[in-house]
């Protein structure tokens, strides 16, 4: 059963709260559509490993941040290969 975006997020102001559902509606939407298969794959995985499908977001939802801020940081387009790494990399996260 999907949780709805601010089920998910708890963030502390209402432009974080604002910013993280629409974070988790990406990955959602990326979820449905299968595109790319890795966050499905990797949704699947990590609640094998027994986190909560709300955790398991909340893993992606990092990875997507991180992606974000340096397409942001850096001026670049997105990147599917180091998204992918990031999200075969999870529960280690790519800050850490």
């Amino acid at each position: 059963m999907k949780n709805k975006p601010e089920q998910i997020v708890n963030a502390r102001t209402e432009s974080g709260q604002l910013a993280g559902e629409a974070i988790v509606e990406v990955i959602e939407n990326q979820i449905n559509e299968n595109n790319p298969a890795e966050t499905r794959e990797t949704l699947e995985r990590l609640m094998k490993l027994g986190e909560s499908r709300e955790n398991a977001i909340r893993y992606i939802a990092s990875v997507l941040s991180v992606e974000i801020f340096d397409m942001l940081k850096n001026k670049e387009t997105f990147n599917l290969e180091r998204y992918v790494n990031n999200l075969k990399a999870l529960p280690k996260l790519p800050y850490d």
